[in-house]
């Protein structure tokens, strides 16, 4: 049941593949707080996925569009504005992939040719389409725009790979949009450092579950699950953090300030021995 804090506002969500998404999530509590959502994501993973049946559930058109092409950017912008009748008030950027991981490249060995196209996918789709909204004037004045990241971006994540680069880029091109945006026309810009999360992305990357279990017993209140993080994203959109922006913002249950928890040292414990 909403509360209507999104009530009247128009949003467009990108990355909803399936229920595990948390781009899917979001969408779903936005609608329920009264938002009206353009739903997106690339030709190929619309095949693959079940966004048509998310568009049914919340009444919403799909613009499919590649992330890393301006054109397809572009046309989203301007068919958004034709559906809502102007401009957006919000923006979730939840896009993310490395062909390095999926092809087990690690990270001492990398091809270039696949790192930029992480790059490209992972974060530079993200100032794509913050310049095209930028120049096409497409946000409303106060609307919110938030990506999903993770605090590999600051800490060494060994399997993370050439995806924590990515990470870095993301949270960089935030701060800077956040200074240009706000100028301009009040826009605040933020990204979102989840906790580890069951998607269908996250569980490809080598060794997800010691990720998850570690950060579990690290975190005093345990991860956020992706219901949580949608609930964090309405509050994001809405009129509630108008002041903001340009902010790294966690959102996993304590992890990024623990040093060491409870748990973890029970876990060595008695051990009497050096770890190699």
């Amino acid at each position: 049941m909403g509360n209507n804090l999104l009530k009247g506002k128009k949003g467009i969500i990108s990355g909803a593949l399936d229920e595990s998404s948390i781009a899917w999530k979001v969408a779903l509590r936005c609608h329920e707080e009264g938002a009206a959502i353009t739903l997106t994501n690339a030709p190929i993973a619309m095949r693959m996925g079940k966004i048509n049946e998310l568009a049914t559930a919340i009444n919403a058109e799909i613009v499919p569009a590649d992330a890393t092409s301006t054109d397809d950017i572009k046309k989203l912008f301007e068919r958004a504005k034709e559906i809502h009748g102007g401009g957006v008030d919000f923006v979730l950027h939840s896009i993310g992939m490395s062909p390095n991981v999926r092809k087990n490249k690690p990270y001492t060995d990398l091809n270039y040719d696949f790192y930029l196209k992480t790059l490209d996918i992972s974060a530079a789709s993200f100032h794509k389409m913050i310049q095209t909204a930028y120049q096409l004037d497409a946000m409303n004045e106060w609307g919110s725009i938030a990506a999903l990241t993770y605090m590999a971006a600051q800490r060494v994540f060994p399997n993370y790979n050439d995806m924590a680069d990515a990470k870095a880029l993301l949270e960089s091109v935030a701060r800077s949009w956040g200074y240009h945006y706000g100028l301009k026309k009040k826009v605040r810009v933020n990204t979102i450092s989840q906790s580890p999360t069951y998607t269908t992305a996250g569980s490809g990357v080598s060794g997800f579950d010691v990720f998850y279990n570690y950060a579990e017993s690290m975190s005093p209140l345990g991860n956020a699950t992706a219901e949580e993080c949608a609930n964090y994203c309405v509050m994001m959109f809405s009129d509630l953090t108008r002041k903001v922006t340009m902010q790294n913002l966690f959102h996993d249950g304590g992890y990024s300030n623990m040093g060491v928890s409870g748990k973890v040292m029970e876990a060595f414990k008695g051990e009497g021995k050096k770890v190699e």
